[in-house]
């Protein structure tokens, strides 16, 4: 199993930040389709993994995967049972933060229908509301 996060860090701990706002400029810009954020959110380095390995036994080796979030914040903790004050906790978990339009994953290299079904599994382990975004067809309705 994978696990991402920074090597090396300028400071140990973060402070905890607040995730709101959209990303309008993310776009598809290297596969045809791609899973975009539809809720802003802080999305763990399992929770990534877990997206990724659901949309890698789907598309298996015919596609490639881009993945476009990187968690680089430490989010610390301190152990359960433990009274206050003596510091910051440790590191527990390493995040992401993710704006509302944010473009998560994207796909090249596959069908349509076996990108939206390897896009769905993803979206289904992480815990925001996600779009397909298709750039071969972009607005379906009108043709």
């Amino acid at each position: 199993m994978l696990i991402y996060h920074s090597k090396r860090t300028k400071y140990r701990k973060a402070h905890k930040g607040r995730v709101g706002g959209v990303d309008y400029r993310s776009k598809v810009e290297f596969g045809q389709f791609g899973l975009q954020a539809d809720q802003a959110c802080r999305l763990t380095e399992k929770q990534i993994e877990a997206c990724r390995t659901a949309i890698m036994r789907r598309i298996k080796k015919i596609g490639k995967l881009w993945i476009r979030i990187f968690p680089d914040i430490p989010v610390s903790a301190k152990p359960t049972e433990v009274r206050m004050g003596k510091g910051k906790g440790s590191v527990n978990y390493w995040a992401c933060r993710v704006k509302r339009g944010k473009m998560l994953f994207e796909i090249g290299g596959v069908s349509i229908e076996i990108a939206k079904k390897a896009l769905q599994l993803g979206a289904s382990k992480l815990p925001i509301p996600t779009n397909f975004i298709n750039t071969l067809n972009p607005n379906p309705n009108h043709s």
